[in-house]
């Protein structure tokens, strides 16, 4: 199998366990344990073990722990600890808010850090050691690179908290069916347009550093050596 190939059947198998662990699976068991004559706290408990073994499998696959694997899977057991306690279903609905809520407020805590938390993300995604991790860590010395990547970061929390928010909201206002619905697909949505902005963004603003490097470059005074061959 080439390295194309390779890295192609990666992203279809997480994306394949996106949609079972995360979205699908919840989904179907929820509605399976509610037809079971399940309580909404139980069904709601019961069908969240779904994404815990979505990460359990991701560490497996890795041989590693990621952070946002980490707080989802404390937001699980904050949310089922206090399902238990309260015997609420929004309770349990709400422990999504919480792996958000923590990931949008350590983006905004990380801008008064060295490097960014959406940077740092990044140069993990490209990989630290390789040749493109060495070029793109490079770029770190350049003042719009860095300027971009603290934007970046910036509109990740804000966003991220306004999320967290959104979900309370739907959590209060809306059936848990409809909120459960809500809160498995809404966390995609988001991710998916803040990299589509990021992307479009980086694009424009290496179109406009060429277009400001050309310029500059005609700008400059010929050399005397140029001089000297026109006058040739």
């Amino acid at each position: 199998m080439t390295k194309g190939n390779h890295g192609n059947s990666n992203r279809l198998l997480s994306l394949a366990m996106i949609a079972v662990f995360d979205i699908a699976g919840p989904l179907v068991a929820y509605s399976m344990l509610r037809s079971a004559g399940q309580s909404q706290v139980s069904a709601l408990i019961l069908s969240g073990a779904f994404p815990a073994l979505g990460i359990l499998a991701g560490v497996i696959r890795h041989r590693r722990v990621d952070a946002i694997g980490v707080l989802v899977l404390a937001g699980i057991a904050v949310g089922t600890v206090l399902g238990l306690l309260s015997g609420s279903p929004r309770l349990v609905l709400a422990e999504g808010s919480v792996p958000t809520a923590v990931f949008g407020l350590l983006c905004l805590g990380s801008l008064w850090a060295r490097r960014p938390l959406i940077y740092r993300f990044a140069i993990e995604f490209i990989g630290v050691g390789t040749p493109r991790g060495r070029d793109f860590e490079s770029l770190w010395q350049h003042e719009g690179f860095r300027h971009a990547f603290r934007l970046y970061t910036l509109v990740w929390g804000v966003v991220y908290l306004a999320e967290a928010a959104a979900r309370i909201i739907l959590i209060e206002t809306t059936s848990t069916s409809t909120a459960l619905t809500v809160s498995k697909v809404m966390p995609y949505i988001v991710a998916g347009a803040l990299i589509a902005w990021m992307t479009a963004h980086g694009r424009r603003a290496r179109r406009e550093g060429e277009r400001h490097a050309a310029a500059e470059a005609a700008a400059e005074p010929p050399t005397p050596v140029a001089v000297s061959s026109c006058a040739a």
